[in-house]
């Protein structure tokens, strides 16, 4: 019991002095040691490391799961080493809603058709979009966290230890300097005789002062030698933040492209289906032809691509966006970046064009187009 409480005392004591010290150097009354220009520029490009990494880290968390509720239950779940429950992206859920939606219509149906397609295809982005979560999880995520949590706090504990070393060795620096002054003031007295206890004394402290002085010089060394190495490893943290950042953009770039690529089938598939809109515009067409006489020359099912001539005014210049196949002789198959002259004709379907390339015409869909002038 004695012991913790003289080791009590002692670390109070301890703490004291470098509260006094560090006011004291705050207020201008003490000198402080300066760290080399390298080792400060070593300690401010560390600090610079951490913020940012602490930023992208939870920049990308948000990214990923931009729900804050999920966010907290999934890190409450890693706290406590548990699995978190699995759970559905929205694109399944939008996926997984169409469909059920397309059952109930009925598969039969334009609408109920369009339904499934385009369910089945929001289904394949959600489980892309899950592997997507999941590989930037591991390869991007993970390492920064390892980061923040691991080697950011045992450069942080050697740095404070490295300073209360300092707050030591300044105070010794301090002790010893009065120390001499009051040696060198005893040295100017008088009266020998009555000044010379007193001068063993002041010698003695001085010498004492000297010795811890040493000791805390030696222990201010070895710690700076040890925090030097860990802030010097700050480059091989860039080295390994790097690698994870091109995994992290691959695992982006791939994502994407399957996106695109689902997209892309998706409006191949809605272009072969049989258009509502379409046959509504036909049916009234051909409602209204006793009337007119012109419904022979509007109609996108009898529709004869020879004989359409392009109007004087109104031809547009397009860019092709994607490939696409023409499902019959009445269409224009297109390349994708290729550039064509579209135009429409009176009564013809919003979603298609007449587009001309050469001596080769045909309708194409709209959306595979960039109009461009």
């Amino acid at each position: 019991m004695d012991f913790n409480v003289k080791k009590l005392a002692s670390g109070a004591g301890v703490f004291f002095t470098r509260a006094v010290q560090f006011t004291e150097e705050k207020l201008g009354q003490a000198e402080k040691t300066e760290l080399d220009a390298h080792f400060e520029n070593l300690m401010s490009r560390a600090d610079c490391t951490k913020l940012w990494t602490e930023k992208i880290y939870r920049q990308t968390e948000a990214l990923l799961q931009p729900n804050p509720s999920a966010r907290i239950e999934e890190f409450l779940y890693e706290k406590l080493d548990r699995k978190a429950p699995s759970r559905m992206t929205n694109g399944e859920l939008l996926g997984q809603y169409m469909l059920d939606a397309s059952k109930e219509f009925g598969p039969g149906t334009p609408y109920g058709s369009t339904l499934s397609e385009v369910g089945e295809c929001e289904r394949r982005l959600g489980t892309a979009e899950r592997e997507f979560l999941q590989t930037s999880a591991i390869s991007f995520l993970t390492p920064l966290r390892n980061f923040l949590e691991g080697d950011w706090r045992t450069i942080s504990k050697e740095r404070r230890l490295l300073e209360n070393l300092r707050l030591d060795l300044d105070s010794c620096k301090a002790r010893l300097k009065k120390a001499k002054v009051a040696e060198a003031k005893a040295a100017m007295a008088p009266d020998f005789q009555e000044t010379r206890p007193r001068n063993y004394v002041l010698s003695a402290s001085a010498s004492a002062a000297e010795h811890e002085l040493r000791v805390a010089q030696t222990e201010f060394d070895r710690q700076a030698e040890v925090t030097r190495l860990l802030l010097e490893g700050i480059s091989s943290t860039h080295v390994n933040h790097l690698r994870c950042l091109h995994e992290f953009v691959e695992a982006q770039a791939a994502y994407y492209k399957q996106c695109h690529f689902h997209m892309q089938e998706l409006q191949k598939e809605l272009g072969r289906l049989p258009n509502a809109f379409a046959l509504n515009t036909h049916s009234t067409a051909t409602t209204g032809s006793a009337s007119e006489g012109l419904s022979s020359s509007v109609e996108t099912d009898t529709l004869k691509i020879e004989e359409v001539q392009a109007p004087a005014t109104g031809t547009r210049k397009a860019k092709v966006l994607y490939d696409y196949d023409a499902a019959d002789s009445s269409e224009l198959s297109l390349l994708a970046d290729e550039l064509i002259t579209v135009y429409t004709v009176p009564g013809m379907d919003s979603d298609w064009l007449i587009g001309e390339r050469g001596n080769q015409k045909g309708k194409v869909p709209v959306t595979y187009l960039e109009l461009l002038s």
